[in-house]
This record gives C-alpha cells, structure tokens and sequence, in this order.
C-alpha cells in the first residue's frame, strides 16, 4: 500500500531553502502533513525559521506544487504558521 504521507514528504525533500541551498524537510520546516484519502487532499503546515523570511511564500507555493503531483493527492492546502505576514501568505499560496 501507498504511503501518500510518506510521498509527499519524499517531494517535499526536493524543495530547498533558497538561503541555505537544504532541504525544507532536512531543516525542520515541514511541521505536519496530513492526509485525507477520501477526499484525496493533504494539509501541510509550514514554520519559517525567521518570522520575516521573505521566502515563505515561493516555499509554501513549491510545497502546493509538489504535493499535488503526488498520485492521489488533486488538492493541498499549506498553512504558513509563525511569520509575520501568515496570513496574507496562506490567502496567496491557497487561492
């Protein structure tokens, strides 16, 4: 059986921090990723390391991107949580 949580956290390791050139995953930005099978969605929550990190937001939008090309997955929704500007960003990336 498919680990769709498991999948996800796999594309997201590919995503890296456009600072520090590592993965969001290997830096511990990735806080929770829940999947719901049924409705074939992933909620995916986000923590910045710097509550003004201007890249949050091209993140949190790769991290969408790569998430719903996962098998099984036709929606997710990223919650930024803990920058300045959450949700103004959680509004853009989730539109």
């Amino acid at each position: 059986m498919v680990d769709l949580k498991e999948e996800i956290n796999n594309k997201l390791r590919g995503i890296a921090d456009p600072h520090m050139g590592i993965s969001i995953v290997d830096m511990g930005l990735i806080k929770n990723i829940t999947v719901n099978e049924a409705e074939k969605t992933a909620d995916i929550t986000i923590t910045p390391t710097n509550p003004g990190c201007m890249s949050v937001a091209n993140i949190a939008t790769s991290a969408k991107i790569e998430a719903e090309k996962v098998d099984g997955i036709d929606k997710a929704i990223v919650t930024v949580e803990g920058h300045m500007m959450a949700d103004a960003i959680n509004e853009m990336v989730n539109k």
